[in-house]
Order: C-alpha cells, then sequence, then structure tokens
C-alpha cells in the first residue's frame, strides 16, 4: 500500500480517475494495528478494481480535519478528487466489514463510470 505522507501526495492520489481508497490510520493506533496483518490480501483481492493508499494522520495532519476523519482506521473512497463513501467511526474493522466497504464503493464506482 503506498504511503501518503503529504497534503500534496494526498491531493494528487484522490484527484486519479482510478477508484482510490484512503485508509487513515496512525502508529500508536490498536485498531489500525488490528487489520495489518490481512491488509495485504485484501489490497491484493482488489488491486484490479482500485488503489489503496494509507494515510498517516500525525504526518498529515489537515488532510484528516479537512476530511472530517473523527475516528481511526477509517476508509474513504474517491475518484476524481469527488469522495463516493465513506466507512468513518472509532470500532475496530473486521477484514469481512472492510470487504464489505470495498464491495460497495466499486458499486457505487461503476455507477458513475459505465
Amino acid at each position: 500500500m503506498e504511503q501518503i505522507t503529504s497534503k500534496p501526495e494526498f491531493d494528487v492520489a484522490i484527484q486519479s480517475p482510478r477508484l482510490t481508497v484512503a485508509v487513515f490510520k496512525a502508529d500508536w493506533c490498536g485498531d489500525c494495528k488490528y487489520i495489518d496483518p490481512f491488509m495485504p490480501e485484501v489490497e491484493d483481492k482488489y488491486a484490479h478494481e482500485l488503489t489503496l493508499v494509507e494515510v498517516d494522520v500525525d504526518q498529515v495532519g489537515t488532510v484528516s480535519e479537512e476530511q472530517n476523519i473523527l475516528g481511526i482506521p477509517s476508509f474513504v473512497a474517491y475518484t476524481d478528487g469527488r469522495e463516493l463513501v465513506r466507512y468513518v467511526n472509532k470500532l475496530r474493522k473486521s477484514r469481512e466489514e472492510i470487504e464489505q466497504f470495498l464491495d460497495r464503493a466499486v458499486e457505487v464506482y461503476k455507477t458513475i463510470h459505465k
């Protein structure tokens, strides 16, 4: 997963016409560490449909404020600079819940890019 370390990098990533899902996390976040072991497999599973990018909320603080990220880990899907859907809350997320969100993001994306 590409690491986003600045606001300009984030802005470029979400401007892509490809479906891009930002994963907002932090090193100190226990629930973020919980998803780390299975996220590479999730990324591989969805590689043909979307790009996952990791946004460290401590390194890119203004982005999380601008995007109204109140809990982590959080997932926000973008295309062409527009937010499509988000999965943002303070609860621990299971692999199944993350994949359900990614499936929904792909569906929304497909309705826009037919």
